[in-house]
C-alpha cells in the first residue's frame, strides 16, 4: 500500500526549509525589538472559542474549519487562525490583571478546508502579534508598521498598507441602516453568500470578491462617513502616526476583512501590481470586544496575522535570494581505520568551536569522499591519512581554489572557525 500527503499539505524539505527558517527568525528578531514576546497555544480548541470569537456568520467558521469529536465527546476544532487561542489564554491565566499592554507574538500552523490554490493550502503558517490593554492609536500603527518592516526585511518590494475604518457598536448601527436601505433593490443581483450576509453582517458584503457583488457595491454608503465622535479620531491619529513613521498606506474604504471581531482600525498588506484579494499577504486590525466576548473583561486589543506561504510566492515572484549558507565549513576526508576514529573526535571539536562539518559513513575512497564533499558544498576539506596522523597534522584544502596548507591537528577547529569568520557558540 502507498501513501500520498494530504491535499492542501506540502512537505518542507531540505533546500527549502532554511528559506522558513530565515524569514521565522527575521520576524521573532523584529518582535524582540518591537518588545513582543512568543506565545504558544495549542494547535486544537474547543469550537465553540472560533464559533463566539471568529463569528459563526464568517466563512472561517461556517465553511472552513476542521471540527471533530474527540473519544469524550468534546466537540474541538483545529485552529483556523491565531487570535482566537491567544484571546482565550489571556482570559483563562487572567494576564488582563497584570500591568499592560501586553504584547505577544506567535508563528504557528493554521487548517482550514479551503480550495488549495498557489499561497493558500489548508494546512498552513502564520506570523502574528497581539497586543492588549491600550487603545492608544500609535499603538495600531507601530503593529502596523511592524508587519510592514518585516516584508522590508526579508527583502521584498512594493507592499503598501490598505486602511479603513470599520467603526464600533456606536456608529455601526446607522451605517448598516444606510448600507441595508441601499442594498434593498439590488439583493438579488447579490452572490448567494452575500444573500446570507445581507441579513447575518452585511458590511461583509462590501467586501466580496465577485465582481458582480462589487459592481452592486460600488456606490454603496461607506463606513468611514459615518465614525462616531470616538472612532473618527482614533482613526485620523492612525493615519498620522502612520504617516510619521513613513508607512505608506492608502485608504480603502471597502475593506472589512473576514472576521467579525474587528472594530475600528481594519488592515492589509497588499503587494503592489496585484491589487485586490489577489494581492494580499495579510492584515489585521483592532478587537476592542473580543476579550470581552471569549469570558474576559472589557479589554482592548489589535494584532494581525500574515500568510507565511504568500511571503514565499512574493519572494519566488520578485526572485528575491535569501543569504543562507546550505553548504558545510569542512568536510572530514580520512583514509585508513586509525584516521577515521580520530576523524570522529575531530567532528566533535569542529562542532563545538560552532563550525558546520562532516565526514563520510560509507567507507568511501578518497576520490569518493571529496565527491560527497562537493554535493555538501564544503568550503573546505580537511584530509587526514595515516602519515598526516603520525606526524599529528592534517592537510586543509579550499574546494573554491584548490590551495592546500598543513596544520598541526588541534589546531584544526580553530583554523577552521577564524577562517570561516564564526564565533564560538
Amino acid at each position: 500500500m502507498s501513501f500520498r500527503i494530504p491535499r492542501g499539505t506540502v512537505d518542507l524539505m531540505s533546500g527549502e526549509v532554511e528559506k522558513w527558517q530565515y524569514i521565522e527568525d527575521k520576524a521573532r528578531e523584529l518582535c524582540r525589538r518591537y518588545h513582543f514576546s512568543e506565545i504558544r497555544t495549542p494547535i486544537f480548541e474547543q469550537t465553540e472559542l472560533f464559533q463566539r470569537g471568529v463569528g459563526e456568520t464568517t466563512d472561517v467558521v461556517s465553511k472552513e474549519m476542521y471540527t471533530f469529536l474527540d473519544r469524550g465527546g468534546r466537540s474541538l476544532t483545529l485552529r483556523p487562525e491565531g487570535t482566537a487561542g491567544v484571546v482565550r489564554s489571556f482570559v483563562e491565566k487572567k494576564v488582563y490583571g497584570e500591568p499592560q499592554p501586553t504584547k505577544w507574538y506567535y508563528i504557528g500552523q493554521m487548517y482550514r478546508y479551503e480550495r488549495p490554490q498557489a499561497g493558500r493550502q489548508r494546512q498552513f503558517h502564520q506570523f502574528g502579534i497581539e497586543a492588549f490593554g491600550a487603545t492608544d492609536p500609535a499603538l495600531d500603527a507601530e503593529l502596523i508598521d511592524l508587519g510592514w518592516q518585516f516584508y522590508h526585511s526579508v527583502g521584498i518590494r512594493g507592499v503598501k498598507v490598505a486602511l479603513n475604518s470599520v467603526g464600533c457598536s456606536t456608529c455601526r448601527p446607522r451605517h448598516r441602516e444606510k448600507l441595508v436601505a441601499y442594498l434593498t433593490p439590488h439583493k438579488e443581483a447579490l452572490c448567494k453568500d452575500c444573500q446570507t450576509r445581507f441579513d447575518q453582517n452585511p458590511m461583509r458584503i462590501l467586501d466580496c470578491k465577485n465582481e458582480g457583488c462589487q459592481q452592486v457595491t460600488h456606490d454603496a454608503p461607506r463606513m468611514v462617513d459615518y465614525l462616531c465622535e470616538e472612532c473618527e479620531p482614533h482613526f485620523e491619529a492612525v493615519k498620522e502616526n502612520l504617516d510619521l513613521l513613513d508607512v505608506e498606506w492608502f485608504l480603502d474604504t471597502r475593506l472589512v476583512r473576514g472576521l467579525d471581531y474587528y472594530t475600528q482600525t481594519a488592515f492589509e498588506y497588499i503587494l503592489e501590481g496585484q491589487g485586490g484579494h489577489a494581492g494580499s499577504l495579510g492584515g489585521g486590525g483592532r478587537y476592542n470586544g473580543l476579550v470581552q466576548e471569549v469570558g474576559g473583561p472589557e479589554m482592548p486589543g489589535v494584532g494581525f496575522g500574515l500568510g507565511l506561504e504568500r511571503v514565499m510566492l512574493a519572494l519566488d515572484s520578485q526572485e528575491v535570494k535569501l543569504p543562507i549558507a546550505h553548504g558545510v565549513d569542512c568536510y572530514i576526508v580520512s583514509l585508513g581505520d586509525n584516521a577515521k576514529k580520530r576523524s570522529v573526535l575531530l567532528l566533535k571539536e569542529l562542532r563545538q568551536s560552532g563550525s558546520t562539518a562532516e565526514r563520510d559513513y560509507l567507507d568511501r575512497k578518497m576520490k569518493g569522499q571529496l565527491k560527497a564533499a562537493d554535493r555538501a558544498q564544503a568550503r573546505f576539506v580537511a584530509i587526514l591519512g595515516e602519515n598526516e596522523l603520525e606526524k599529528n597534522q592534517i592537510v586543509v584544502k579550499e574546494m573554491a581554489t584548490g590551495e592546500q596548507t598543513t596544520i598541526q591537528l588541534d589546531k584544526l577547529a580553530t583554523y577552521i572557525r577564524e577562517i570561516s569568520g564564526k564565533d564560538h557558540s
